[in-house]
């Protein structure tokens, strides 16, 4: 199953936030400070979203103390899991994955802020599970 037209639209309503934020400040910035200015922009173009979601861990039935926190969770769909590094690696898109699993998302982007250009920074992923 894929993605919905309301979930392309979602979709598209995201990056469009995230590429306002790029290119507002650019690359080379700190990771929280894209988070709160896509905070910024997600707030205003009215998505609902939740920010620093904390997920909890389990391993053999035992609660683990230190669990994960989501960076932003839109709506019901989207996993979003933001970075400002040189260059997305294989463990960044399968941390991303690993909480869109944890927290049943069908949906996420994986967006790095350190490139010249975000479009090349964005990975659209899916979690067949969720679907």
């Amino acid at each position: 199953m894929s993605r919905s037209f309301e979930q392309d639209l979602l979709s598209q309503k995201i990056i469009g936030c995230a590429i306002e934020v790029h290119r507002t400040l650019g690359p080379g910035l700190l990771e929280s400070v894209y988070e709160q200015s896509l905070v910024m922009e997600l707030s205003e173009t009215g998505i609902e979203f939740e920010r620093q979601v904390p997920i909890p861990v389990t391993y053999k039935g035992h609660d683990l103390a230190r669990g994960c926190r989501a960076d932003l969770l839109v709506e019901d769909s989207y996993g979003l899991d933001l970075k400002a590094v040189e260059t997305l690696l294989p463990v960044h898109q399968a941390q991303t994955l690993t909480y869109m699993k944890l927290t049943n998302r069908p949906f996420g982007l994986l967006l790095n802020f350190n490139t010249a250009r975000l479009i090349h920074g964005i990975r659209r992923l899916e979690n067949p599970a969720a679907l």
